[in-house]
């Protein structure tokens, strides 16, 4: 089974490989045609650079192809009172005694220096379908968890790209 993924995220992977293959292919192309007029490979590290890059760019397009071939489509919860997928949510940890905000996203948008989780992540499956005021104990594994309050919750909005590998 592959990744959920939201039709959005399936409509944003295909206008990244389509832009792959029309304009950063033919550009990356030129690249190495370039490179390679300027006289021995075994020592050109710019004809080495651009056939990289040019690699880099096919292994993309194939990951985005695979992604989007073995994905199950997921809907959104358009219900805005409710913690669930697309939702960024302000939660008060109980235990710290301090307030944090966390988006939950689909596996294609997750970006933990921006707070933005997996809805499969064991924090935003305790949450899911919670509303504001709720109490919630989050069980990290048996017998080890710890309680949080939903404070507010409001839409996502995706306008961050895709996560690179």
């Amino acid at each position: 089974m592959g990744h959920q993924l939201t039709q959005h995220d399936i409509d944003k992977m295909k206008k990244e490989i389509e832009h792959r293959k029309v304009v950063v292919r033919q550009e990356l192309l030129e690249s190495v045609k370039e490179a390679r007029a300027h006289g021995d490979l075994s020592e050109n590290f710019e004809y080495h650079a651009a056939k990289k890059e040019k690699n880099r760019n096919e292994s993309r397009i194939r990951y985005l192809e695979r992604m989007i071939k073995n994905a199950s489509i997921i809907e959104e919860d358009p219900d805005s009172d409710q913690v669930g997928l697309n939702k960024t949510v302000r939660l008060y940890f109980e235990d710290e005694g301090e307030e944090d905000v966390y988006s939950f996203v689909t596996t294609v948008l997750v970006d933990a220096m921006e707070n933005r989780l997996s809805i499969e992540s064991p924090l935003a499956r305790a949450l899911n379908g919670h509303k504001v005021g709720d109490r919630v104990y989050v069980e990290v594994r048996p017998g080890f968890g710890y309680y949080v309050q939903v404070r507010a919750i409001e839409v996502f909005k995706d306008d961050v790209p895709l996560r690179s590998f």
